[in-house]
């Protein structure tokens, strides 16, 4: 089973999420519909669950713009992540459940707003369509909203398989990595630095070939070094 290294920066957006096993076929988002300072127990236990059950990582989500953002370009740079467990509640104004739902199954529009979904936020402003696009076909919704943790523990189990196993419907097993190089990004890029953000994805593909270019001659840099 292929299994590849990560990019070097990731995960390269910061969050409220725990980083575990980086060569696991899983990730765990749980919905979270209180303040970050009010978080409750039940959440958190959702959360630990995750990544002790062996996730590459596991945290909450809140919006769905931003906060989906920031899911997808930590996942792209990560191939080894095949599958997206989401648990927990549904936000009643967000609907960030519903929205990455309808992320995976129907994509986004020309103006990058999410096609199916009635979270009214729902729009991907900030990533580039190739992100998107890579981060629809790396992974496969596992639907756990509304379980507790034992239900999320299995679930997790069930990516790990080398043989499929049914999972509430499912037939879960780790394919391995996905087939293609991971990608890096940061939302803050735009943010801070808007002159130099590629104005459209041909010259995105470009400046990402000439970031791994530079990743790449990072590491041989640091083995020259050892050696």
């Amino acid at each position: 089973m292929l299994k590849v290294k990560p990019h070097p920066e990731y995960p390269p957006e910061e969050g409220r999420y725990l980083r575990g096993n980086d060569y696991s076929p899983a990730a765990v988002i749980i919905i979270l519909t209180y303040d970050a300072e009010a978080i409750p127990p039940d959440i958190e236990k959702l959360v630990r669950t995750g990544i002790e059950a062996g996730a590459a990582l596991s945290g909450t989500l809140q919006t769905a713009n931003i906060g989906i953002e920031k899911v997808i370009c930590n996942i792209v740079a990560n191939p080894n992540i095949r599958y997206l467990i989401l648990g927990g509640p549904e936000s009643d104004g967000h609907k960030t459940g519903d929205a990455i739902k309808a992320l995976l199954k129907n994509g986004v529009d020309e103006r990058k707003n999410i096609i199916g979904t009635t979270g009214l936020t729902a729009v991907l402003h900030n990533v580039p369509a190739e992100f998107i696009q890579r981060f629809r076909e790396q992974l496969t919704l596992v639907d756990c909203q509304f379980q507790d943790e034992t239900v999320i523990r299995k679930a997790v189990w069930s990516c790990f398989q080398e043989k499929p196993v049914e999972f509430r419907g499912q037939m879960l097993f780790d394919p391995g990595a996905f087939p293609e190089p991971p990608l890096s990004g940061k939302l803050t890029w735009n943010v801070t630095q808007p002159w130099a953000e590629p104005s459209d994805d041909g010259e995105r593909a470009a400046k990402q070939k000439a970031l791994d270019r530079i990743a790449q001659l990072r590491q041989k840099l640091v083995s020259l070094d050892r050696d």
